[in-house]
């Protein structure tokens, strides 16, 4: 029997677009769960706070880099851990961390040395009962939870591809409440976006 043979064996062969929508409704049954309150107050955060601080590890840290891009273009002043030109950490700001897992060591030992420095943390992550849920200030859940057995798996897509699609979307989200909030216009935002492209 051939690949596309077993591929198709005992199932209906799936197209590109049916791939596509699988993704789409995966990641929109996900965030149709988020409880809007932790959202609301993740906003309050960021608006209160001198300076933004993003950080996580792996592909998190790429979604989260993406919303720290987007809150400096909305007018926030926004850096993401690790980077050469980061400034310390104060009490005036605040750290978010984004962690599928909650468990990655690294991502912990940022949100600690944070607090450590006074500034206020908060974590996105699809367990909030991890131990970074418990280090942070708060934690805002995203019900994409990063599990490796078949039976408990809300995704059909490889470990941790959920919560990291589902963090992203989240991000442009609340980038779009707080546009709302602060009247920001698309004007605006094409002022602040590099001009060395």
């Amino acid at each position: 029997m051939g690949d596309a043979e077993r591929r198709g064996a005992g199932a209906k062969q799936m197209t590109a677009r049916d791939y596509s929508q699988l993704v789409g409704r995966e990641i929109c049954d996900a965030l149709a769960r988020t409880d809007e309150q932790q959202v609301e107050t993740l906003l309050d955060m960021i608006e209160a706070a001198g300076c933004i601080f993003v950080g996580g590890a792996g592909r998190s840290l790429m979604m989260m880099q993406a919303f720290a891009m987007r809150l400096m273009h909305i007018g926030f002043d926004s850096y993401v851990v690790g980077e050469t030109t980061t400034p310390a950490i104060t009490a005036n700001d605040l750290l978010i961390a984004g962690s599928g897992s909650g468990r990655t060591r690294m991502t912990l030992a940022l949100v600690e040395a944070a607090a450590a420095r006074g500034a206020r943390t908060a974590v996105i992550t699809g367990h909030p009962d991890s131990p970074l849920a418990a280090a942070a200030d708060h934690c805002l859940h995203l019900h994409a939870p990063v599990v490796f057995v078949n039976a408990e798996r809300p995704t059909r897509q490889p470990p941790g591809t959920l919560f990291e699609q589902s963090l992203l979307a989240q991000g442009d989200a609340m980038i779009l409440m707080l546009m709302h909030r602060r009247g920001t216009t698309e004007e605006h935002i094409r002022r602040r976006h590099t001009k060395f492209e």
